[in-house]
């Protein structure tokens, strides 16, 4: 098996080529987008019977989709000792790192007698939708749930699809033992996300849905934005891998096929200035694909979504970088650090050749829950924040309202908002008036 992967020089393409370069979306085809209107519709208006009809015709469902705790704690009685202590080393490092991000509450006054408290409280409810069937992520519900926990989220829901027979895999039913999770759901897809959105006679809708899925997930989870809130769309998961000379070439294509084997439609890009490193990291490729148990959907994605972008400079790479946005970036060069520091947009950094992505993945204790796309230049990993509200506490004396009293009449003249100046002069008018 011997693939090539596209190549370009970032210096010679047109301000429009470099655009289209960049330019992709974390949002589903207009087709995928109606499939899953018309599944979700089905699953608002028909509850139980829709869902469980979608799960037969579409995959991840079974007649009844409720995950026993029995399931649960058989699948952690069977699981070897190290797969217990994988699952357990995660979510610790997983809790230490979001356990420190909870929100600190603000109090501040802009003038004498004005107070404004902004105060974060977690939401009372959460569904984490944790992809499944064919492939197994105990990972993704360890990223989705530890943070909730952390939250003090009241209720959260687990639904993940199952395989072809019925079973959920006995690893992530191993993890959800160990997490304590007590609400869990066998359904998959757009149906799963219209279930945790809208509620059926048997699932309690929930506030927020958050985690990753196929096309059809992030298709549903844009259509039930509005009844329920979502943390992001997420499309194709990505690798820019940035890499200089002093880069082991090995190390490099092993990076690229790491992230590439996610699936087909996983973009998988290295910017170099070394033309002789990109030669030798397609030779390490070539010669470790016939070797990987994915390497079909290696070959297709490298083959449709791979690319070597040539620069004069380093610092020409970090400006595309920063241009691309890619969930994962790994900083392989002589000054990584320095380096990596000049990165704005990316979902997660590796700087270094001690830093694989696989690292952030599983055991770092920061979360894989990344913005794809292009949206890292304006959205955030998954974190504590996701999982709660803040809301604006506003209290004003007498002498407060006072001093800002004639801004609010001549702002609400000049909007034609007479009810709103009224408010105001109504409270200040003096007493027996």
């Amino acid at each position: 098996m011997s693939i090539e992967i596209q190549t370009t020089r970032l210096a010679e393409l047109s301000p429009e080529q470099a655009r289209q370069l960049v330019r992709r979306s974390a949002v589903a085809s207009p087709e995928v987008h109606r499939a899953a209107q018309e599944i979700c519709e089905a699953v608002r208006t028909g509850g139980d019977e829709a869902l469980a009809s979608a799960g037969l015709t579409f995959g991840g469902g079974r007649t009844h989709p409720t995950v026993t705790h029995d399931e649960m704690e058989q699948a952690w009685s069977a699981a070897s000792q190290e797969i217990r202590t994988a699952i357990e080393h995660s979510m610790r490092n997983v809790e230490f790192f979001h356990s420190r991000q909870r929100p600190t509450d603000l109090t501040v006054e802009p003038v004498a007698g004005v107070r404004i408290d902004r105060k974060w409280s977690p939401l009372r409810s959460v569904g984490a939708y944790v992809p499944g069937g064919k492939a197994a992520y105990p990972s993704s519900l360890i990223m989705t749930v530890v943070p909730a926990m952390a939250a003090g989220v009241g209720r959260i829901v687990v639904a993940s699809p199952a395989m072809a027979d019925g079973r959920i895999d006995s690893t992530l039913l191993a993890a959800a033992f160990r997490l304590g999770v007590s609400e869990m759901y066998a359904m998959g897809g757009a149906q799963a996300v219209a279930a945790l959105a809208y509620g059926t006679e048997s699932i309690d809708p929930v506030d927020k849905i958050v985690g990753p899925g196929n096309a059809y997930v992030t298709a549903a989870k844009l259509i039930v934005l509005g009844v329920c809130a979502i943390d992001m769309p997420a499309g194709p998961s990505e690798v820019l891998v940035i890499a200089d000379g002093s880069a082991d070439p090995e190390v490099v294509a092993v990076d690229l096929l790491c992230q590439a084997e996610h699936g087909p439609d996983s973009p998988a890009l290295l910017v170099t200035d070394d033309e002789s490193l990109a030669h030798k990291v397609v030779e390490h490729i070539n010669r470790m694909l016939p070797e990987l148990d994915r390497r079909d959907i290696l070959a297709q994605a490298l083959t449709r979504h791979g690319l070597i972008a040539l620069v004069e400079t380093i610092s020409d790479a970090l400006s595309f970088a920063n241009d691309f946005a890619a969930e994962h970036v790994t900083v392989l060069t002589e000054c990584a650090a320095d380096d990596a520091a000049l990165i704005t947009s990316a979902g997660s950094i590796y700087v270094g050749h001690w830093s694989p992505e696989a690292a952030g993945d599983y055991a770092t204790g920061a979360n894989h829950v990344l913005p794809t796309g292009g949206l890292a230049r304006s959205m955030n990993p998954l974190g504590i924040e996701d999982f709660g509200t803040w809301r604006q506490v506003q209290t004003l004396t007498e002498p407060g309202l006072r001093s800002i009293a004639p801004t609010i009449a001549t702002l609400a003249t000049a909007e034609g908002l007479t009810a709103h100046r009224l408010s105001v002069e109504l409270r200040l008018r003096p007493s027996g008036s």
